[in-house]
């Protein structure tokens, strides 16, 4: 992954319970930037990356993610206590998505059209890496420039913070997914399964989690490393990939009880 430097911090986003910030860069990009010292840790950052570049991979528009360095000194002249203490706690890597301009947040009240294939091929994504906060409540879409963005993926694989659960997480169901705010429109599941898997397993072989920070790969649990820990998410990957038809059927029922 592309890492730059922060420069200019910008402006918080109060609304988001991380306390994230639109950061200015040395590439003279603006950046929406996921801190490592914030409450939910370093394995929020690993959820934040891994499946944004799933859903890349899935052929689905997600912001450029980036690795944001913050230097010690940066944002010590901060008023806000809050905020200088996020930064403080925050020196090394950090996850960023581009800025977009001008977004607008998706309406479950008042959607717009989403085709079934694109509402499909979301849900699955979503039920594949365990992704809670794709709900009316909290939908983590954005309309930009003609399209739906998919944004703030933190809270999945939240089978990390608790790996003696991970076997069960990586076979399970994911009922949750009878809350996606897509899930009516996702009437071509099977589709979207027999296409992303392959290349859900292409992009894992490719190395995609080499590209994650060893700063971020939490030691424990009987893993001593950050090597030990990026094992652990390729093991899961792959029984996850081979126990689709799981989620797939909780999936379906879910929906043709709502529809």
């Amino acid at each position: 992954m592309k890492t730059v430097a922060a420069t200019r911090y910008v402006t918080p986003l109060r609304e988001g319970g991380s306390l994230p910030a639109v950061v200015e860069a040395d590439d003279g990009e603006l950046y929406v930037v996921k801190f490592l010292g914030a409450g939910q840790g370093p394995r929020a950052l690993v959820a934040e990356v891994v499946v944004g570049e799933l859903a890349r991979a899935c052929g689905l528009r997600v912001p450029d993610l980036v690795c944001v360095s913050l230097d010690p000194a940066f944002g010590l002249n901060e008023r806000d206590p809050e905020i200088r203490d996020l930064l403080r706690a925050s020196s090394g890597l950090n996850a960023g998505l581009a800025y977009l301009p001008g977004a607008i947040a998706y309406d479950p009240v008042a959607p717009p059209e989403v085709n079934p294939a694109l509402a499909s091929a979301i849900v699955w994504l979503d039920a594949f890496t365990l992704n809670v906060d794709r709900s009316p409540r909290n939908p983590n879409l954005l309309l930009w420039e003609g399209g739906l963005w998919l944004i703030d993926h933190g809270a999945a694989l939240y089978f990390h913070h608790a790996w003696a659960g991970a076997a069960a997480h990586a076979t399970g169901r994911f009922a949750p997914v009878r809350d996606h705010v897509l899930l009516k429109q996702a009437s071509k599941l099977p589709e979207a399964d027999a296409s992303l898997r392959p290349r859900i397993a292409a992009t894992l072989a490719a190395g995609l989690l080499d590209e994650v920070p060893d700063t971020w790969l939490v030691p424990g649990d009987g893993a001593p490393d950050a090597a030990a820990v990026r094992a652990r998410y390729r093991e899961w990957f792959e029984t996850r990939l081979a126990n689709t038809a799981g989620f797939l059927e909780e999936a379906e029922h879910a929906r043709r009880a709502n529809v």
